[in-house]
This record gives C-alpha cells, structure tokens and sequence, in this order.
C-alpha cells in the first residue's frame, strides 16, 4: 500500500469543525433502572476536516472513534459541545433543516451485510435516499442510482439482486454507492475495509482514493489498521479513552511521533523486512473503564515512561510544532 500513498495536498479551508465535543451514555442499574454511572465515551475532543481531506482516525477499540463519527452527524446525539459544517452549528439545527443538511453528509458502516435491507434489492435501497429527499423524478432517480453503482464498479443489472447474492466487497461497494448517490460533501468512512479479505481491501481503499479525487469529497477515516490510515489519510490523529493524544500530518505522525502511545502503535505495525531492527514498546495492562478514567494523563497507567506529575494533572493539547499537536508531558 505504502507504494501509492495519498498526496499531503495544501488544503486550508475547514470543511467540519469540533469543538469541546462530548458524549456520555448513561449506566443504569437496580429495580428502577436509575442511572447510577456515566461511561464518558467521548471527553472534550477539539479538531478540524479541512475539505477535500482524508483525515484519519485510530486508537484501539473502545476509545470513541465510531461515536466521534456519529456524533458529528448527529445519529446520536453529543453530550456537550458543538459541531460546525461551513461554519453553521450542526446541534443547533431544527429537524428541516437537519434533514437537507444530511444530504451533505454521509456514512460508510463498518459492516456492510448488517447495514443492508435483506428483504430490498439493492437498486432500492441505494435509491432510497433519492426518495426520501424527493430528488429528480424516477426515471432520473433510477439514472442516479445506475451510475453510482458504475462508479463503484457495479453494473446496472445488479440492481435487481438481494444482498445475500454478493460478496462482501460487493456489499461494501454497495454501501459506498448508498452514501455516495446523494452528491454529499463529507463522508465518515467507519471502519469500512475491517470485515473485507486482504485483497479486497486494497480494491476498496482505491475506490474511495480515486472518488475523492474525482468529487472533492471529504473523510473522517476511522480505523484501527495503521497501514490502510498511512494509505488514504493527509493527518491523522490518535484516541486514546475518549480523548484525543496526537494529530499531525501522516508524514510527521508516522516518521516522527512524539506521545508513547503512537509510538506503540508504530511499532505493533508489521513490516516485511525480518532482519529490520525496530525499538518496541511493550504496553502493561488493559485500557482503564471509561466509567471511571484515571486522574491526569488517562494513558500513564499504561505508559513505560510515566513519571509523578502524568498521574495527577491532565496534559493540555498543544502544538508542539507546525501543525502537530500533543498531549504528552513528556514532550515539555
């Protein structure tokens, strides 16, 4: 993959921009179901998508990136904090205006069989978002559709058949074709090659590279394979327990990463050269409960160079150089 790498593109405008995001789902428990605990899934993230990037998101499982994706779209609904596209605040909008606004902004899930109508053909259900906005007549409609299913690699005939009948690249294809039949400007990209074959992934990491290029489209990228992150994204940024540990350019987060954590997540990524020498970071323990995260850095617990001041003040998020930013105490 790292053969054909995305080009690090000047991009200045910001397309999508969070601030002070938060999402906390409630623990309920006893007779009355009260709630008793908060699980802070997702705790006072900041960040910008700059238009036509591929921003990437990683971290291991758990640590909020899918509830980042749907937060700033609003499937479910954020805490606290607010989430801006073109500069309007996306939780301020009234339900009208919420729903043309979706036509701008689509998802990819993670799962491409279970995010499908069993019982709808497929030229249905990527046509359904055609109807619902009341796009075009039918015929046009139907025109839509074919050629979003040409431009995924499908073909017209296919329209016909019932997600069973399709491989799983297929089915992703078709999910890419869902998202992209609406002409939208942004598209969270869920973890959306992790069910796939090897191979397949390769054919769909392509496909959504050279649709980007081809549309202007903007990604959040959310994976936890660093090699198909270091394939499709411009920056990429880290999460770790519902915050965020690192962002910065591929170039600056895979060449030269600053937080311990990115820097495990560097080494755990294989490499074809057997004789290479590499430093590894061997990482202690389990990722601590988002029920009750650690006080101060929420990784020291974890961290093989922590020291007495990460256990009791939270590092401030900070650029550390042009366009990388950290929170690590170590980097002071």
């Amino acid at each position: 993959m790292t053969g054909n790498m995305a080009t690090n593109k000047q991009i200045s405008r910001d397309l999508i921009e969070v601030k002070h995001l938060k999402k906390y789902f409630p623990v309920r428990g006893g007779i009355l179901q009260r709630i008793k605990d908060w699980a802070r899934a997702v705790d006072d993230v900041s960040f910008t998508i700059r238009a036509s990037e591929t921003l990437g998101l990683v971290g291991e499982s758990g640590c909020g990136k899918s509830t980042v994706g749907r937060c700033i779209l609003r499937l479910i609904e954020p805490t606290s904090g607010s989430v801006c596209y073109g500069g309007k605040d996306i939780l301020s909008l009234g339900k009208n205006e919420l729903k043309y606004l979706r036509r701008k902004m689509q998802i990819i899930f993670q799962d491409p069989y279970a995010s499908l109508d069993p019982r709808m053909q497929i030229g249905d259900t990527v046509m359904r978002g055609l109807n619902i906005h009341k796009i075009g007549t039918r015929p046009e409609r139907r025109e839509m559709m074919v050629d979003a299913l040409e431009r995924v690699g499908l073909c017209d005939y296919h329209e016909r058949r019932f997600p069973h009948e399709f491989s799983g690249g297929q089915r992703q294809r078709i999910g890419i074709a869902r998202a992209l039949v609406l002409r939208p400007d942004f598209v969270v990209c869920d973890e959306p090659v992790s069910a796939l074959d090897v191979s397949i992934q390769s054919q769909v990491l392509n496909l959504l590279k050279d649709l980007q290029e081809e549309l202007g489209l903007t990604y959040l990228f959310i994976s936890h394979d660093l090699g198909a992150v270091e394939f499709i994204s411009h920056r990429v940024m880290v999460m770790y327990l519902g915050k965020i540990v690192e962002l910065a350019s591929r170039e600056k987060l895979y060449n030269n990463s600053l937080h311990p954590y990115t820097k495990a997540l560097m080494a755990a990524i294989p490499i074809a050269d057997p004789r290479a020498k590499r430093e590894f970071i061997i990482l202690k323990g389990d990722v601590p409960s988002p029920l009750h995260p650690p006080k101060g850095c929420r990784f020291h617990p974890r961290c093989p160079f922590a020291f007495e001041k990460c256990g009791q003040e939270e590092p401030e998020f900070r650029e550390a150089s042009p366009d990388h930013y950290v929170a690590c105490w170590l980097v002071d």
